[in-house]
């Protein structure tokens, strides 16, 4: 009888497009079975730290609060390299030192680096899909726009600061910014947890390879919030060759983020990437 293993993600199109090509059954899932369900990122970051589901997709800054229940997986990660979230507010705002700003959550990449920034802003937090609004309508000042809404926010709002600018000046500029990744739970037998790594990355590179077809299945049935133009480019931006399997230089970058938590005291220590992966080593090891 096959494994089952449980995959939470977010609703958002690079996860549901990096997913999918196993719910479409394009790849081998060997001696497991998988089950998947959508949630926004910040019930999926409080999930993991309740360490909920086998697999779930994480913002990159929640990982070094749950390094103890999950390894990091090498795949199916966001990175943003000239781009991400963004500072949102009202055309001809001016922004107070105190301004009132809606996060995407408390565990986001976005709301560490953007706390680093602004210190003295007043932070709420709320669904993703509903801080548009929330500033339209005056309740908040500003707010960081993710996911899709970064491409289809409205006439009446305006960029008042790029996440990305900030984590260049922050980081030396040279690195691309961490934003999601995925992560097992250690409970699982490492071999499992081998053989599930494997086959996702597959999985990713699977989806890469099909882009076109795999994008026109998921338009056809509902299950992506843009259109084929704007899907296209949001997965241009963050579904791409790079997003198959951790480089060096993305790991720098993790690494770069956790050093920077450290320094602001988002985290008592500063966690090296590597050293949280899935062990892929020992099954050299163990069948040599």
């Amino acid at each position: 009888m096959k494994k089952t293993i449980t995959v939470a993600h977010s609703p958002d199109a690079d996860d549901i497009f990096m997913y999918f090509a196993i719910k479409f059954g394009w790849v081998s899932t060997g001696s497991l079975k998988f089950e998947n369900l959508a949630l926004d990122i910040e019930t999926l970051n409080k999930k993991a730290l309740e360490s909920i589901y086998d697999v779930s997709a994480i913002s990159f800054a929640l990982y070094p609060h749950i390094k103890d229940e999950y390894a990091l997986l090498r795949t199916a990660i966001s990175f943003g390299e000239g781009y991400g979230p963004k500072l949102i507010k009202q055309k001809g705002k001016k922004l107070k030192r105190n301004f009132k700003v809606a996060l995407s959550g408390e565990y986001t990449t976005n709301a560490m680096i953007f706390r680093i920034a602004y210190p003295e802003a007043r932070i709420t937090y709320k669904n993703f899909l509903e801080i548009e609004d929330a500033i339209k309508s005056g309740e908040v000042d500003a707010g960081v726009l993710i996911h899709e809404s970064i491409l289809t926010y409205g006439d009446s709002l305006e960029v008042e600061r790029e996440i990305w600018d900030i984590w260049c000046e922050l980081s030396g500029g040279d690195l691309p910014l961490p934003l999601g990744g995925m992560a097992i739970r250690r409970s699982l037998p490492i071999t499992r947890a081998i053989e599930c790594e494997e086959i996702l990355t597959n999985a990713v590179n699977v989806a890469y390879k099909n882009k076109q077809m795999l994008s026109k299945m998921l338009l056809e049935r509902d299950l992506i919030r843009v259109d084929k133009e704007k899907l296209e480019q949001y997965l241009n931006l963050y579904a791409n060759e790079n997003s198959i399997t951790l480089s060096n230089k993305q790991i720098k970058a993790v690494d770069k983020l956790y050093e920077l938590g450290f320094k602001h005291n988002f985290y008592p220590s500063a966690l090296k990437c590597e050293e949280f992966l899935v062990p892929t080593e020992y099954n050299d090891f163990r069948f040599a």
